[in-house]
């Protein structure tokens, strides 16, 4: 099993995360990882801090001359301001802030964090609740992606929604198209979405507003068998809703078409099941379920649609809150903020799934290095076609079409 470890506050001296259970022998670079959280800081609409925020990477165990060694990871993301700006405000020594923020504000987990723990500064909760921790969930998931590449899978992710520009959706994007949807402004597909995004994100900072939107996120090349439908915490479905929502600012995770089959009537709610004798394979004409039936991958893409709340904290405060010091109503208090986070929050997505995937890769397949893990892996895949339901021998084929027609994403 693969599972990680986060520690560190936005304006702290680092973020550090510990994964464990990679297999020996895994291929991993300060470079590789770095152009993952390059990825991060993407988007149309980021705050001035992602323009000279540049994330140190220090390899600090698990890695030696370029490898895993089977043994926990351990890796370090410096803050480039600590020093300059923070150590006092963040140090660990024993002393006060400067300043105490009494103003909680709404969206956040300010107030419910201070009443929880019995804090007088809204900083104690918000420097942890900060998205910035997403930045070494980034690296365990480059990690996870690595390891998911020795089986062939790959995930990608975009942009779908920005407040209410949406981009047209006919195929699913596949692994070759990252590299343009990257290259995209708000890291979209659709070109004349991509402009009205823009737009609304223009006319949102104008007033110093903020805005939400979704991303879709696609695993391809998964095979059939991960997760399991004989206990709950084992569903594929549950864990990746899961590990998605847990990202910060996101209300609502669907997989596949999500809360739009609902309204469809049984007869055209379910992927069909066909057979194509010449390749040996069991093929899906749409990806309603998502590629997951009963908690399980059936070897069809897997689908997730991530929805992202706008972002609380405001360029232009306008949102009534009450200071806890005093108890009279205040508006909240202002932090450094971006207009829209949505393109940034795909790369997150990507992570999420990925080390989920991971994770039940690992369990399935096992194995102390990367060469068991892939031995394992193809044995299994090889064994499909032996057993009585005589299902081929690698993922589905097909074009990545959503079949039937456009996907809806509710």
């Amino acid at each position: 099993m693969l599972r990680y470890l986060t520690a560190g506050e936005s304006h702290g001296r680092s973020l550090v995360v510990t994964v464990e259970g990679l297999p020996a022998g895994l291929e991993v670079t300060a470079q590789q990882l770095g152009v993952e959280l390059a990825r991060r800081r993407l988007g149309y609409g980021r705050g001035p801090r992602m323009r000279f925020e540049a994330d140190e990477l220090v390899l600090i165990a698990g890695i030696r001359h370029g490898r895993t060694l089977g043994s926990p990871v351990a890796i370090e993301i410096k803050n480039s301001e600590w020093e300059r700006k923070w150590t006092q405000e963040m140090s660990p020594d024993p002393g006060a802030p400067s300043t105490k923020l009494t103003k909680p504000r709404p969206g956040h987990a300010d107030l419910a964090g201070m009443l929880k723990y019995g804090f007088d500064d809204a900083r104690d909760v918000l420097e942890r609740a900060s998205a910035r921790e997403t930045a070494a969930r980034v690296v365990a998931g480059a990690l996870a992606k690595a390891l998911l590449a020795q089986l062939g899978i790959e995930i990608v992710s975009h942009v779908v929604q920005i407040g209410e520009a949406k981009a047209a959706r006919t195929n699913l994007p596949l692994p070759g198209d990252l590299a343009r949807i990257d290259a995209s402004e708000v890291r979209c597909l659709d070109p004349d979405a991509e402009a009205s995004m823009i737009a609304e994100i223009k006319a949102a900072a104008k007033v110093g507003d903020s805005l939400g939107g979704s991303v879709e996120v696609v695993a391809h090349g998964a095979p059939v068998g991960l997760g399991s439908h004989v206990h709950w915490d084992r569903k594929l479905d549950s864990q990746l809703a899961g590990a998605l929502m847990s990202i910060q600012a996101v209300k609502a995770v669907s997989i596949g078409a999500g809360i739009e089959v609902a309204s469809r009537h049984g007869s055209e709610a379910h992927d069909a099941i066909h057979y194509d004798a010449d390749r040996d394979r069991y093929l899906r004409p749409t990806w309603l379920s998502g590629g997951i039936e009963g908690g399980i991958s059936n070897g069809a893409p897997i689908v997730a649609e991530v929805w992202m709340k706008p972002l609380a904290t405001l360029n232009r405060p306008v949102l009534e809150t009450v200071d806890t010091a005093t108890k009279e109503s205040a508006l909240s208090f202002k932090e450094r903020t971006d207009v829209v986070a949505v393109p940034a929050m795909g790369v997150v997505a990507e992570a999420m799934m990925a080390l989920v995937l991971a994770n039940e890769a690992t369990r399935k397949f096992g194995g102390d290095s990367v060469a068991e893990f892939a031995r394992n892996w193809r044995g299994y895949v090889e064994n499909l076609s032996a057993t009585p339901s005589a299902v081929g021998v690698g993922p589905q084929a097909g074009s990545a079409s959503y079949g039937g027609g456009e996907l809806p994403h509710g």
